[in-house]
């Protein structure tokens, strides 16, 4: 255990070293180390109604901020509240959000002057934070949107002690960061409480995510309690700027570094949008720009890692899964598998040709998970990404400014561990 909180991802990479099925004991739990394709296969597909997600998002403080949302429910109740959101997240309703997306990015910009240091990874946490407030609630709320944002930051501070006996004190006794947590998300239930009061009081398609949660209808007619509705808009709300935000992040990083690709990057943007902005139509032009995406999220996936745990007994390639069993899954580790992808270290956007993605495992790239429980919001995300990336190098160019060694830090997600500093150069 000392190992594994030492250093998460060299202690996976360790044990995929060992083979692509590692039985191991962290603390009093059973864990599966599984970084095969076909065996994570197994694991979210063939059996994957012989498990259930993990015990650590059993954690008091998880399930008082998710309550029984789509990243935490089971069984029939997870597969009805994932029908009833699913239409808000259908081609048309994110063709409307693509220009939102691109109206935000193109303000943020505007703020940007030449030669001004930011950290990126603030940056992008802002702005994907406005973007999905806006999508998620619609304009009438901004301000309140703005400290549901700032609340949800508080909130997530002591998930930053996963795995860590100061986790558990956190969670269990009433320390002041148990306090805080507590205060926060009281606070923030206020909030989104009243923002679903009003709109059930006057209900109207708004055109954003939250109309469509409070229109679904279940096959029978049901609707989602209010208290449904709170997880879920929790779960989107946190879910949907986080994980954004970060690829975003480590993708400008990994540009900075190569400025061969930022160069060809730029290229593909005017030949294919000459100077105006991109939208969603433009999307399946921008080949070079999804590829970098891609390869982006291979190297530093913003979901490093994620686990499932058994509550049927089964095997997998001869090893037995008890029941109780933990299995864990690092993207983070399986993405740099030489067997998979050549020269795994490098950043190569150029690597994603369609023969390449045609020989490639079907779980040797999972950015998103897989099976019944990939992510709902994958389309949403690589929409929003490909928006806000295009508009950027459109206008700027990002370069690292002198600073720390950029390291990655598994905490809640991939993040870098102090920042990332960067100076613009905005484009004449």
């Amino acid at each position: 255990m000392r190992d594994y909180q030492r250093d998460p991802l060299g202690f996976a990479a360790n044990c995929a070293g060992k083979g692509g099925i590692v039985p191991i004991r962290l603390f009093f739990y059973p864990c599966v180390f599984i970084s095969h394709p076909s065996f994570i296969e197994e694991v979210l597909v063939t059996h994957h109604q012989d498990c259930i997600k993990p015990f650590f998002l059993q954690w008091p403080f998880m399930r008082r901020l998710i309550g029984k949302g789509l990243l935490t429910s089971e069984g029939e109740f997870w597969r009805r509240q994932r029908r009833l959101a699913q239409p808000a997240f259908h081609r048309e309703r994110i063709s409307q959000y693509g220009l939102v997306m691109g109206d935000y990015t193109l303000r943020k910009v505007a703020s940007w002057q030449s030669g001004q240091l930011f950290d990126i990874h603030e940056e992008m946490m802002r702005l994907t934070l406005e973007i999905v407030a806006k999508t998620l609630f619609g304009a009438d709320i901004e301000d309140t949107a703005k400290e549901a944002g700032e609340l949800i930051s508080i909130i997530l501070e002591p998930f930053e002690a996963q795995a860590t006996i100061r986790w558990f004190l956190h969670n269990h006794l009433p320390t002041p960061v148990n306090r805080r947590f507590h205060r926060a998300t009281q606070r923030l239930d206020e909030i989104i409480f009243k923002i679903i009061n009003e709109r059930r009081a006057q209900p109207s398609d708004r055109g954003d995510l939250l109309s469509m949660l409070l229109d679904a209808q279940d096959e029978d007619g049901s609707q989602m309690t209010t208290e449904q509705l709170r997880d879920e808009v929790i779960t989107l709300f946190i879910a949907g700027h986080e994980t954004t935000a970060l690829a975003l992040t480590w993708t400008f990083y990994l540009l900075a570094r190569n400025p061969e690709v930022e160069s060809r990057l730029a290229e593909e943007l005017r030949d294919v949008l000459g100077e105006r902005a991109p939208t969603v139509a433009d999307l399946p032009a921008l080949k070079y720009s999804e590829n970098i995406l891609k390869e982006a999220i291979r190297l530093y996936p913003p979901v490093f890692a994620f686990g499932r745990e058994a509550v049927n007994a089964f095997e997998i390639a001869g090893q037995p899964i008890p029941v109780k069993s933990q299995i864990l899954i690092f993207p983070y580790v399986v993405h740099r598998d030489p067997r998979y992808f050549p020269d795994p270290e490098h950043f190569k956007p150029e690597r994603w040709t369609e023969e390449f993605v045609r020989q490639l495992p079907r779980f040797a790239y999972l950015p998103f998970g897989g099976g019944p429980r990939a992510c709902l919001g994958n389309s949403f995300a690589m929409t929003e990404a490909l928006i806000i990336l295009a508009i950027i190098v459109q206008q700027c160019r990002l370069k690292l400014a002198p600073q720390k060694p950029i390291k990655p830090r598994p905490s809640v997600s991939l993040r870098p561990e102090h920042g990332i500093k960067m100076l613009v150069e905005k484009r004449a």
